[in-house]
């Protein structure tokens, strides 16, 4: 009889164990922006040629540390053509928590040209400390990636920003928390390969860890509608620019009301 309250026992504790972690209250942010599902397909051109092709995907939903997220994947890769050149092969991949918009793990392989770097990151939200391969860090609480930096900032209203303005975002890189300003640049029309969209237009200020290790200024053209989605990128570089164009896109969360044709 006593096994039987001692298993009983263990299973209450066990119980108790998984759900302890629930105990900590998160923020909750509305997300009509993307879903899993969604992919966007981009061609990387410098000047007129197609360099490379770029993809971003939610392509699942997970769990770690208790809570569901989104796990986001961004890639590039030079085209065959241009490898001989310069061969690239990217990835980049976070898990973001699905309620509140905030990452829990963060992957970067990079592999350009004879250069290449691994990084990983375990973000601890609840007691504020970034777990990496080098140390452990004090972060703030909902600090991000430079890729779920960019999906937080796709659920953000633009709409009562003025030119200029800025929304000031955390992000953690190696071993220091950076200020990440998202720069509000008006509307503008694009023309890709994938339509014509209304959109506008923002200047992510990265210091460090982003997408791109240029010098220049990167520009984000993102549909103006609840989606956000981009569908242009331009990094100016010290000679010319390296653009992304929108070339296929699938899985949105909702109508894309931002196309003209």
């Amino acid at each position: 009889m006593y096994k039987y309250f001692g298993a009983l026992f263990l299973v209450l504790i066990l119980f108790r164990l998984a759900n302890a972690q629930d105990d900590v209250k998160f923020r909750k942010i509305e997300n009509k922006a993307f879903t899993v599902g969604e992919k966007l397909t981009f061609d990387v051109k410098y000047g007129f040629v197609t360099a490379g092709v770029a993809t971003m995907a939610v392509p699942r939903i997970k769990r770690i540390s208790g809570r569901e997220v989104y796990n986001i994947t961004f890639d590039v890769n030079s085209v065959p053509s241009f490898d001989w050149i310069y061969k690239v092969r990217d990835h980049y991949e976070t898990y973001v928590d699905v309620q509140g918009l905030f990452p829990w793990r963060f992957e970067q392989h990079i592999r350009e040209g004879h250069f290449s770097r691994d990084f990983s990151a375990f973000f601890d939200q609840r007691n504020g400390i970034a777990k990496t391969s080098n140390g452990e860090y004090k972060i703030p609480r909902y600090v991000n990636d430079i890729v779920s930096a960019f999906y937080y900032a796709r659920t953000l209203d633009f709409s009562k920003l003025k030119y200029g303005e800025t929304i000031q975002l955390k992000n953690f890189y190696k071993d220091t928390v950076y200020t990440l300003d998202v720069k509000y640049l008006g509307t503008d029309k694009a023309e890709v390969p994938a339509g014509t969209f209304n959109c506008i237009v923002v200047e992510p200020i990265i210091v460090k860890g982003g997408l791109f290790k240029s010098e220049g200024s990167i520009f984000i053209w993102l549909t103006d509608d609840e989606l956000h989605i981009p569908v242009k990128v331009k990094s100016k570089i010290i000679i010319g620019s390296i653009d992304a164009v929108l070339t296929h896109y699938q899985g949105l969360a909702g109508k894309l009301t931002s196309k003209i044709n």
